[in-house]
């Protein structure tokens, strides 16, 4: 029988693992509570934003909620029909969607330019009126054409824009985006590619959006890449490789590392949370996400 020293480390080591458990429980989302949306104390380093699409089963006016309680300024990937809702809770549109037509249907075919020249054209004094900068775009699948062929097509339809997007000042960003795991075929898969589009179609508005996931799968070298070529990027977006789930470390790259090499670029432009959240509290991975970023 033990002693009553011993019984009391018992007790006592019980008591502290179960705080420890629940403190753990409660950092992965599994017990939700109100501290998920009190404020982060963010450095000011990275101006961070989120793309709603990752949270699709939470409504954008709740989700904007969520966003502004925890400090954040911006949110991804939103069409003039979200915008009034965006501007209600004070946040950014950080990067503008709705005028492509599709991630396999883009600029490298030139079928697709009538229609896209038309949307753009549109798209872009919409989001010059509305305050916003940035405009997503995104190159097309190959669909058995070379990248050479992609490439001249996507210059062509691309600078029939760019003079109306150089007026309103609002920048195109092509995705660049895996073709091994997510996009199959998708041709703006690695960043010399993209880097070459962007020198020959010659403006200061086009740009690519750097996805961190997608490149690490297709490329890797992340922070070289980022260091070396930071002038052809305008945009960031997150996520945890593999899966797309949370960027802690459950995963293979180290994102205060990558933020850090970011920041040194001089980059002022925004960096997207685009992981899709796989703990109960989808706020609380978030919350997470940008704490880990916020270097």
């Amino acid at each position: 029988m033990p002693n009553q020293s011993s019984r009391r480390k018992v007790i006592k080591n019980l008591v502290f693992g179960s705080i420890a458990v629940n403190m753990l429980s409660s950092f992965r989302g599994e017990n939700s509570n109100s501290q998920n949306d009190q404020p982060l104390q963010l450095k000011g380093n990275i101006n961070h934003s989120v793309c709603h699409w990752c949270y699709g089963t939470i409504p954008l006016e709740e989700f904007c909620v969520s966003v502004k309680n925890l400090g954040m300024p911006a949110v991804d990937l939103i069409g003039p029909k979200g915008w009034d809702t965006l501007k209600k809770h004070g946040l950014y549109s950080s990067m503008c969607n709705g005028a492509e037509i599709s991630i396999p249907d883009g600029w490298n075919n030139s079928q697709y330019h009538e229609k896209l020249i038309q949307n753009y054209t549109e798209m872009i004094p919409l989001v010059a009126k509305a305050g916003w900068t940035n405009l997503i775009c995104f190159s097309g699948n190959r669909k058995g054409m070379d990248d050479e062929t992609g490439m001249k097509n996507c210059v062509d339809g691309l600078k029939k824009i760019m003079s109306l997007a150089e007026k309103n000042k609002v920048m195109i960003q092509m995705e660049l985006l895996n073709s091994k795991v997510d996009h199959k075929d998708y041709m703006c898969d690695k960043s010399p590619w993209g880097i070459e589009l962007v020198k020959r179609v010659g403006s200061p508005n086009f740009k690519l959006l750097y996805d961190i996931y997608h490149m690490q799968i297709d490329e890797g070298d992340v922070i070289r890449t980022i260091k070396d070529h930071n002038q052809y990027f305008g945009h960031y977006h997150t996520g945890g490789v593999p899966g797309r789930h949370e960027i802690n470390d459950t995963q293979e790259l180290y994102y205060p590392a990558i933020m850090k090499a970011i920041i040194d670029t001089g980059y002022k432009g925004y960096v997207a949370q685009e992981f899709v959240p796989s703990w109960p509290d989808k706020i609380a991975a978030l919350k997470q996400g940008v704490t880990i970023c916020d270097v």
